[in-house]
Order: structure tokens, then C-alpha cells, then sequence
């Protein structure tokens, strides 16, 4: 069962039974709170802490997972054998999956974000009234960060060291299928928060209180200030729905390039295979592909035969089906579906016109591209698509904390209050207004 099924099975339904279902038990209500005050008391301290002792706890957490691979490792390979046995879907599975390779990218960065411009006490705006009162908007930290996700044990180190650098304190709520990988890595965080004079109760988890403990932590207003849910559509809508704590909604991503008709084969081709195959398991990966009926003869034999090579399997409409061979007819189900597997929806459309209807109608707002060599089809994509991330001629893999320098995400926000597309460190922030005065009152 998938967080978010733990998740839904215990927050909602219709009946009593349900809302029985979902009361907790007294002793995970105040183990969950108990851990959230003494958050809400480490986040006092970091908010008081200076930028160069978060630093020196980044450094010692990257040393902390390279220093213990091996341990995470062999804590892995337990859930990823519980997941095979529990039938967890390939892409899950690959999101579970850490190694050497991808430990040490965490490692790096880490020590990236630890790098980063700290943002705390940043002003955002400042002015001097005529009396001489001076008005500053500066940058403080959230407070406590509940973050709820599923099968993505490298989120665990990702939203702690956002945290961290940001002064916030984080409970991290991952779910049973990285139970194991997720304990070693919260421990190791712990430590060195703690070696480095830093309350190691600035990141905890609530894992051990199972799913009566994530419907807990989406009840706990007032002791955590907002709540990231990072996982499928489904999680992320069950918290959504369900919360009481403020939520930053991270979408799925149903994501579309458009061929238009001017678009250079070569871009076309390396491109759709980059955003589709290079890791079919991610948010950023496309999921359709638009084709400018001037451009599919051209072009799309070309990019389907490279797919097919890289094991995609095509679903198309008609006039795809009818150009080239192998080809799962389409249905309405198909243009609404993040795949997150070797899969593919094409379209063949008529115009820009109607690629622009289709993404309106089916797209999450997380990232579309148009690959063209038409400025002014370029500009009206870029004016007319209300997404998080809007390309030109690039790859949708790019929309990643990552690769737009910000170390890592706390999750790619498809919403439009407080922050939208990959979050970083500013986004983990709230402001205040500081007032100076010397003795003024108001007339």
C-alpha cells in the first residue's frame, strides 16, 4: 500500500467507521506532539543560530553519508526487497533506490545548498517615511516544516538541508516502503546536527506512528507552520483536501513538448528522448508529445523510432497510428495520465492553436516545452501557458531545484501562492516588518 492509500484510508470517507478509523490513538496524539514541541523549541534556536554554524552542520551531514554508504546501503536493499514483494510499480521502486552514485550526489549537494546565499535577515523591501520612521521586510524562517512524502528516501536529506540553511526545524513523514533507508538517514542527520552544537531535534521523523501519525501531523495547526506532501497525485491531493496545516502543493507532472512546425529534427529528436527516457520515474518527464501536423512527417518517424529503441511504448491517436507502426491506440484516459514508466501519449494537431487548447485542458501546471524555430510561435507559447516552468527548445528534465542551482527541492509548487516551480532556500522563508522610530506617533 502506497502512502498516499495509508494516508487516505485513515483521513477520509464518508461513513463513521471511516472517521472512527482515522482517530489516533492517545499515545501516537501525544507522541506526535511531543515531537512537534520540541521542534517548535529547536526552531526558536536555529532562528537565533548563525549562518556558519547551519554551514558546519551541512558539512557534517555530507560527511555523514559518505562516511556511511555501505550502512544506507545494505538499510536500503530491505525496502527495496519489501517493495518487489509488495508489487511497488517500477518507478517507485526506482525512486527508492539509493546507491554509491546517487549518495554521493546527495553528498554534493549538500554541500552546494550549504554554499548558498543564506536568506535570513535578507530585505526585501525597505523605505524611510517622510517622519523618519524606517520600514524594512526581512526574510525569517517558517518556523516548523511537516513534510509527507513516499518511496523517496534522497527527499529525506533534500528538505533537511533546505530546512536547515533556512532556520526552520523539519518532521519528515516518509512513509513504510523507505522505513528502513529513511531511519539510517534521520539518525546520521541527528548526529551531526548534535556534533555541531545544533538541537538534533531541529529534523525528526514521525515514521514509527505509521499512518494514524501522518493524519496526526496534517491536524497539528499551530505546531507546524506549513506542510509539503511530495509523492503521486494521490497523496498530494488526500493532504491537500485533508490538512489543517497551510500546504504548499507540489503537483504531478502530466508534461508536454510540442513539435511545431518549424522544429529542427535533430533538437526534436534528442530532446523528447532526453525528457522521456533519461528517467521515466520523475515529475519532469514528459508524458505527451504534441506534433504540428506540418511537422509529423516529417519529424515524428524520426523521434518514435529513437523511443522505440529505448524500449517506449507509443499510445497515439489516429493520425500517429496511421504514420508509423507499433502504436497503442489512445484513449481519453492516456492525455490525463502521468505514466512515470517507459510510456508515451502522442497527438498530431492541427495548429499551435489546438496544442494550446490540449495543454490548458490536461496539463498539471508543472512544465511544458514547445521545440520551434519560430520566434513569435516561441513567445505566444511562452505568454499563453499558464505552467509552473515554460521552455523553448529544451529538455523538461530541467525544471529540478538541481539543475537551476539551487542545491535541491523542497518540491516543484504548481500552485500560485507564496512560491511557484523548483523550491529553493527563499521559498522556505516567510517575512516580517521591522520598524525603527524615534519617538513618532501618528498624527
Amino acid at each position: 500500500m502506497t502512502l498516499a492509500a495509508d494516508v487516505s484510508q485513515h483521513v477520509s470517507g464518508d461513513d463513521s467507521s471511516a472517521v472512527a478509523a482515522a482517530a489516533p490513538a492517545d499515545d501516537v496524539v501525544s507522541g506526535v506532539h511531543g515531537r512537534l514541541i520540541a521542534a517548535r523549541e529547536a526552531s526558536r534556536i536555529l532562528a537565533g543560530s548563525t549562518g556558519n554554524q547551519r554551514v558546519a552542520a551541512l558539512h557534517a551531514i555530507a560527511a555523514g553519508i559518505e562516511a556511511n554508504i555501505e550502512r544506507i546501503v545494505e538499510a536500503n536493499a530491505l525496502d527495496l526487497e519489501a517493495g518487489q514483494e509488495n508489487g511497488l510499480a517500477p518507478g517507485l521502486l526506482d525512486r527508492l533506490r539509493l546507491d554509491g552514485s546517487r549518495l554521493h550526489g546527495l553528498a554534493a549537494a549538500v554541500r552546494q545548498i550549504s554554499s548558498l546565499t543564506d536568506p535570513l535577515g535578507q530585505t526585501v523591501r525597505g523605505s524611510t517615511l517622510p517622519n523618519g520612521i524606517k520600514i524594512d521586510q526581512v526574510r525569517v524562517p517558517f518556523g516548523v516544516v511537516g513534510a509527507i512524502y513516499e518511496a523517496r528516501p534522497n527527499v529525506t536529506i533534500d528538505i533537511a538541508a533546505l530546512a536547515l540553511k533556512s532556520g526552520n526545524a523539519v518532521i519528515l513523514r516518509g512513509g513504510t516502503a523507505a522505513e528502513n533507508s529513511n531511519r539510517v538517514l534521520v539518525t546520521l542527520i541527528r548526529e551531526a546536527l548534535t556534533n555541531t552544537g545544533l538541537p538534533a531535534d531541529a529534523v525528526d521523523t514521525i515514521d514509527d506512528f505509521g499512518r494514524p501519525g501522518a493524519a496526526e501531523l496534517m491536524r497539528a495547526r499551530g505546531l507546524v507552520d506549513v506542510l509539503i506532501p511530495r509523492g503521486s497525485a494521490a497523496l498530494i491531493q488526500t493532504v491537500v483536501r485533508d490538512s489543517q496545516v497551510p500546504v504548499i502543493e507540489t503537483g504531478a507532472g502530466v508534461v508536454h513538448i510540442f513539435l511545431d512546425a518549424s522544429a529542427r529534427e535533430d533538437w526534436a529528436v534528442d530532446i523528447v528522448e532526453n525528457a522521456k527516457v533519461q528517467r521515466p520515474s520523475v515529475c519532469n518527464a514528459v508524458e505527451t508529445l504534441l506534433v504540428h501536423r506540418d511537422a509529423a512527417a516529417r519529424v515524428l518517424p524520426q523521434v518514435l523510432e529513437r523511443l522505440r529503441s529505448a524500449g517506449v511504448t507509443v499510445h497515439g491517436d489516429a493520425r500517429t497510428a496511421a504514420l508509423t507502426p507499433d502504436v497503442v491506440p489512445a484513449t481519453e484516459e492516456d492525455w490525463q495520465t502521468e505514466y512515470m514508466t517507459l510510456d508515451l501519449a502522442v497527438r498530431i494537431v492541427d495548429d499551435l492553436d489546438e496544442a494550446l487548447d490540449h495543454i490548458r485542458r490536461y496539463s498539471t501546471g508543472h512544465t511544458e516545452s514547445i521545440i520551434t524555430d519560430d520566434v513569435a510561435s516561441a513567445e505566444r507559447f511562452l505568454a499563453e501557458i499558464d505552467s509552473a516552468v515554460v521552455m523553448v527548445n529544451a529538455s523538461t528534465r530541467f525544471t529540478d531545484g538541481g539543475e537551476f542551482g539551487f542545491g535541491a527541492e523542497v518540491g516543484i509548487s504548481t500552485q500560485k501562492l507564496h512560491a511557484r516551480g523548483p523550491m529553493g532556500l527563499p521559498e522556505l522563508t516567510s517575512t516580517k516588518w521591522i520598524v525603527r522610530g524615534s519617538g513618532q506617533v501618528r498624527a
